[in-house]
């Protein structure tokens, strides 16, 4: 049974609220002239404690604000801790290695995008459909197809995605049907610019996690620690401890910054007379590592703060919408797209994820018994790493063999690895056979991979 709470983990008190859409959305005939306008804002490397809600450390006024009026997934993830095949996933609803996009668009592993975009869908389903910054995902007519607007902007222009928000917004109400417009941000992203100055005071106390003071990487997989030393997070090694809470304070003013922007849309949605009539989501394409486990950015490995990112769903309270926490039902962001194909009052495309509209409504929705994660590579490098991951236990497997499992219960910060450990063997047996099920069942090449 599902595990709901009405209040938010927070200091401010956040509140609980209604069970459900308006009648139009749960009855599931709405009128194409009652639908609801959808607007999707997205980060770039947000992890899901990257919150103030979450974590009074960030300061996110504006989606605090946003939280107390929605419903929050604490249990969400990415499939990849990669931009353009986690992208490429929500846009179409299918795993990564389905997508043609194993890897950051234009590098070894990216196919090309293969599958119709969620821009297409919306579109035959009769949405006027917008598209606002970063895309990272090519050019070709098949992935820009269904968009009636569609504006990529390059690096550093976040202000410029707001911009363009705010021209959109002044000429909806001419629009003649509803919208879904995607506002897609690139930061925290611009984290990745970030350089030690050793001279540098901290604006603010920043303390670092349990499981930067206890990791040791022993009984790791290697490849832990050679991207440690030599690739993400190299420009840190060896550095002392106030460098690593220089960096947790750079990453919290890019979350900052990002927050900022969200604020300014909310805004100029209810000034342009839209709030009450479009359902509104924040969520971010992967996480970040964040100093955890001495790590930063992303790469080949599958801990919570790369795998787990903020989903917030908003639906306005003239519609009924739901607020609160569900801690234990597994969002994956393949359920993008059949759940606004679903708030749409759409036929929902066959794909991998799952339509979010019942909980919406506040119905029971079996939790998914697992979820799968998949990382290919980063650059010119390729290391491929297949994780199954359930309520309990989380289990990977790199293309060399090298495994990890964490009791999440245990050992929340994933310290320990229980793979090579006779007491564990038979959890390590059953998830390895449930994973192994799973990639033949969905015809992933994994196995494949040279060792």
């Amino acid at each position: 049974m599902m595990q709901f709470r009405p209040k938010l983990p927070d200091r401010r008190s956040l509140l609980g609220g209604g069970l459900g859409l308006g009648a139009s959305l749960l009855l599931g005939k709405t009128r194409p002239d009652e639908r609801p306008n959808i607007l999707v804002i997205c980060s770039d490397q947000q992890h899901w404690q990257a919150m103030g809600y979450m974590d009074p450390f960030f300061e996110t006024p504006n989606c605090d604000r946003l939280a107390e009026r929605s419903l929050n997934l604490t249990q969400a993830f990415c499939p990849t801790p990669q931009c353009s095949p986690s992208r490429a996933a929500m846009m179409t609803g299918f795993y990564p290695h389905k997508t043609g996009v194993n890897n950051n668009h234009g590098l070894p592993g990216d196919e090309g995008l293969k599958l119709p975009t969620l821009g297409h869908h919306m579109q035959q389903a009769g949405y006027y459909t917008a598209y606002h910054g970063k895309w990272h995902l090519g050019t070709t007519a098949l992935a820009t197809a269904g968009w009636d607007s569609f504006r990529m902007t390059r690096q550093h222009t976040d202000r410029q995605v707001t911009r363009m928000t705010r021209r959109f917004f002044s000429r909806a109400s001419k629009l003649e049907k509803p919208f879904c417009l995607f506002a897609m941000y690139l930061e925290p992203h611009g984290i990745q610019e970030f350089a030690v100055d050793p001279g540098a005071k901290l604006a603010l106390d920043a303390p670092l996690g349990e499981s930067w003071r206890k990791e040791t990487f022993e009984n790791k997989p290697a490849v832990q620690t050679q991207i440690r030393e030599q690739k993400g997070a190299s420009k840190l090694a060896g550095q002392p401890e106030e460098a690593w809470k220089q960096y947790r304070v750079a990453y919290r003013e890019r979350v900052r910054r990002f927050d900022a922007e969200v604020g300014k849309v909310l805004k100029l949605l209810e000034d342009n007379g839209l709030s009450n009539n479009t359902i509104v989501v924040v969520t971010s394409d992967h996480g970040e590592m964040d100093t955890f486990h001495r790590l930063i950015f992303k790469g080949p490995f599958m801990y919570e703060h790369v795998m787990r990112i903020p989903m917030l769903v908003h639906v306005p309270e003239s519609m009924g919408g739901r607020t609160g926490v569900l801690d234990d039902y597994a969002w994956v962001n393949m359920d993008l797209l059949p759940t606004l194909m679903d708030i749409a009052g759409a036929e929902v495309p066959k794909c991998d994820g799952r339509s979010m509209l019942p909980i919406l409504r506040g119905e029971e929705q079996a939790p998914l018994p697992f979820v799968i994660g998949q990382y290919y590579g980063k650059g010119q490098w390729i290391h491929p790493v297949r994780m199954i991951r359930t309520a309990r236990y989380k289990y990977t497997r790199d293309h060399k063999g090298d495994e990890e499992l964490y009791d999440l219960q245990q050992d929340p910060h994933e310290l320990t690895n229980l793979a090579g450990l006779e007491t564990h063997a038979q959890t390590r047996s059953q998830l390895d056979t449930r994973l192994r099920t799973w990639m033949k069942e969905n015809e992933d090449p994994f196995e494949s991979f040279a060792k």
